[in-house]
């Protein structure tokens, strides 16, 4: 038995509430068609802005030349993602769409990847749906892979293949695939991705489209029928709580300083339990990623300025940084480069696409 919750599911149709980026202006609503995309990054920003599905806020933590790709395929009712990046990040996402997604490391010869707090072994599936939130951090250059159906989709495409229905589970969990399944379904993901990046008129082709959608449905549901066999972990969970409010604080704040003692008052835990359940999550203190997530907020107000009429000083004052020559000093170590250097480029110089594998500019580290 399936330790998916059971519900009744409409079966009528779907619709897609997996919108691309930006979202339709009237609706999150809009009919999914057949087709590809494949972008290149240099810089965090513009890849958060492009993943679709989730909101996502991304700190680079190392030093080094940063760059990114992310490939996206819709195939009709089925959505798909593969997530490329150079260097270690902490990455937090919260699921904007109530669809059945499934999350997994898509090359296992990448470094160890956590997942709220947990190693994400090479055979676990993350399945997730609205709200669900994500704490995950690359201890090195990563590949992940994502894939979704509507909860009417999965269910009638569960009852052809397994002979029961499969619908969203209410609590976020972690499968243990079998590894023929496992090797299954990052073979046809890899094999969509390289179609995506090197032939991407091919899957406009309607047989072919049909063709790769029933092999990508077949793996997600082969990997969801085994979920009988996938085990949360509970201190995980009743952390959770308490990072969300974390979280929560620092989007209400969005734009101005927030420090440790403000943000403990305001969510009500103290400093210490803070600071354990951060290491978990995040693998630094509480302090380094508020400081980390300022002075990514004033780099980012920096490239965007206008630098005739702004000054390095009043945009520093601006996010609480008053030692103007210490602030400098951290800032070249962890961008590579003055803060007046920033600038002056514009937004284009350090925002522009590149080519994933290319030399582009550096971005936040953590000491």
């Amino acid at each position: 038995m399936s330790n998916f919750p059971m519900r009744h599911v409409a079966k009528e149709g779907h619709t897609d509430l997996f919108p691309s980026y930006p979202a339709p202006s009237s609706s999150d609503e809009q009919t999914m068609l057949v087709g590809s995309t494949r972008r290149s990054f240099q810089d965090p920003w513009e890849h958060q802005a492009f993943y679709r599905g989730a909101h996502m806020k991304v700190l680079v933590t190392t030093t080094g030349r940063y760059c990114s790709a992310l490939t996206r395929i819709d195939l009709h009712n089925l959505g798909m993602q593969r997530n490329e990046t150079s260097l270690p990040q902490i990455f937090h996402a919260v699921n904007t769409t109530d669809r059945c997604a499934i999350s997994f490391i898509a090359d296992s010869q990448f470094p160890t990847v956590y997942h709220n707090g947990d190693e994400l072994l090479p055979d676990v599936v993350i399945v997730s749906s609205m709200n669900d939130e994500h704490h995950c951090r690359m201890t090195g250059p990563s590949r992940l892979g994502t894939m979704s159906l509507s909860p009417a989709d999965l269910a009638v495409a569960s009852h052809v293949i397994v002979g029961r229905e499969l619908v969203t589970p209410t609590a976020m969990q972690r499968i243990k695939v079998s590894d023929p399944q496992m090797i299954r379904l990052r073979r046809v993901h890899e094999s969509a991705c390289h179609l995506a990046a090197n032939t991407p008129d091919i899957l406009s082709h309607p047989e072919v489209a049909r063709a790769i959608k029933e092999q990508l449905v077949r793996a997600m549901v082969g990997c969801l029928a085994e979920a009988a066999s996938g085990k949360g972990n509970a201190g995980s969970h009743l952390r959770m709580p308490v990072m969300r409010r974390f979280e929560q604080a620092i989007a209400d704040a969005e734009g101005q300083p927030l420090y440790l003692t403000e943000i403990c008052a305001k969510i009500g835990v103290q400093e210490r339990t803070l600071r354990n359940h951060c290491y978990e999550y995040l693998g630094i203190s509480p302090h380094r990623y508020l400081w980390l997530r300022r002075m990514d907020r004033v780099r980012k107000a920096l490239s965007l300025a206008e630098p005739m009429g702004t000054t390095v000083t009043s945009v520093a004052n601006d996010y609480g940084f008053w030692e103007l020559g210490r602030f400098s000093v951290a800032y070249r170590k962890l961008f590579g480069e003055t803060p007046s250097t920033t600038l002056r480029k514009s937004p284009e110089d350090v925002k522009g696409e590149v080519q994933f594998g290319a030399a582009p500019s550096r971005v936040p580290i953590l000491l």
